[in-house]
């Protein structure tokens, strides 16, 4: 199967040479064609080029991308999409003046999608969290993590990856898996955090590596949640299991999470609202990408990370949801990318590579995605006909995707 696209008005994020991630001064450099064609054999991308360079071929699908842009489909690095019901009376509650720590320590938060999880039906919980990853792919994510952390019980937590796993081999969409059971000590376990702590450690972890459920190890290494000690070890259980970390840090209080992810060689840290010199510090010259997270900012009305600092200091960063049914109800990266450039004044040069390049590098997967490389997979978003990829960040309300592409094919 090929599949031609023409005339495309500019084609985004063009790397001749596979690279990994950008950082620094380099997030602000976008490499664009203008007058572009782009050849799709099945789900890869085979050629792309100038018109004037367009080779004498024939294929089975042409499209004409007149006016329009095109670019790697979002990789959306952090989500928890697969959950139970919803939690909008702790929304109305934090209108009237509750903060999130305040409805947690109530029994809300975490604790109460993990009751309804427990609660739910494994075909019920696929039925709900397929309908939301179908949104987020029209909405022109390509990959996407799905993060366990509402069942906090063996059973709950083996339900929601088999989920994630069903979901997977169900939609063309790329899916990694993180095992989040660390996300919350469950009210059976309130006195004795020590028991939960083992119960991930010797029963939780090895039974989701015998039966290959996930890819990541992720911890809330937070005040209230799980202390540094005790994410370390959890971290280092996880690693002798073969999964790499992926972690929590720095939501409402920096307590040298950055520091304990760096020494893991985790392969992001993410939320990163309040971060002090010593965490900016802590991160450069790692293979630790941090991850930011503009709608849960946007929502829970809580500080945003201060991307400029971090970029002048010479970091990488990428962009994600932070998809939940608490603190951010929506997966829609162009919002994200929008409310980047909005509320934490990146270029958008630099919020398509923290949505493209570097996501796809805090899943592990940029050397498939993330860019229009030859071999890479055929994940695209053609746009409606703009007049500039500023448009995408600008109009940041209106829905300017035409076309998505997973897999090479329209879905």
């Amino acid at each position: 199967m090929t599949t031609l696209i023409v005339n495309i008005k500019e084609l985004l994020q063009v790397r001749e040479n596979s690279i990994l991630k950008v950082s620094g001064a380099e997030m602000a450099i976008l490499p664009t064609l203008k007058n572009a064609f782009l050849l799709i054999k099945d789900d890869l991308i085979a050629d792309f080029g100038t018109m004037t360079d367009l080779p004498k071929i024939t294929v089975d699908t042409t499209i004409d991308a007149t006016g329009k842009m095109i670019l790697p489909s979002w990789c959306d690095s952090h989500t928890h999409i697969v959950y139970a019901g919803n939690r909008e009376q702790e929304f109305v509650d934090r209108i009237n003046g509750m903060t999130y720590e305040e409805i947690a320590n109530r029994g809300g938060g975490i604790l109460n999608s993990a009751k309804k999880l427990n609660e739910t039906s494994a075909e019920e919980i696929y039925i709900q969290s397929k309908a939301r990853l179908e949104e987020v792919m029209q909405l022109g994510t390509g990959a996407v993590e799905i993060k366990s952390g509402y069942g906090l019980t063996v059973e709950g937590e083996l339900k929601m990856l088999r989920v994630i796993q069903q979901l997977s081999q169900n939609y063309p969409i790329t899916i990694k898996t993180t095992f989040l059971g660390a996300h919350a000590f469950p009210s059976a376990f309130k006195d004795n955090k020590k028991g939960y702590i083992d119960c991930i450690i010797n029963e939780m972890i090895p039974e989701i590596a015998k039966n290959k459920l996930a890819d990541f190890i992720d911890v809330f290494c937070e005040t209230g949640y799980f202390s540094v000690k005790e994410t370390e070890q959890i971290m280092e259980a996880g690693i002798q299991f073969g999964l790499k970390p992926k972690i929590h840090v720095n939501q409402f209080n920096s307590i040298g999470g950055i520091q304990a992810g760096v020494k893991y060689k985790a392969l992001s840290v993410d939320h990163l609202e309040i971060m002090k010199p010593e965490d900016i510090e802590s991160l450069k010259n790692t293979e630790t990408m941090p991850v930011a997270l503009p709608s849960c900012s946007y929502f829970l009305s809580i500080p945003y990370t201060p991307a400029r600092e971090m970029i002048s200091a010479g970091l990488p960063l990428a962009l994600a949801t932070d998809y939940n049914p608490g603190s951010t109800p929506s997966g829609n990266m162009n919002f994200v990318v929008a409310t980047a450039c909005i509320k934490m004044k990146m270029t958008p040069e630099e919020a398509i590579n923290a949505a493209t390049l570097n996501g796809a590098y805090a899943m592990g997967i940029s050397k498939t995605h993330g860019s229009i490389t030859k071999g890479k997979k055929a994940n695209l978003i053609i746009t409606k006909a703009i007049p500039s990829y500023y448009q995408l960040p600008y109009a940041f309300g209106s829905n300017l995707i035409d076309k998505v592409i997973l897999d090479g094919k329209i879905i």
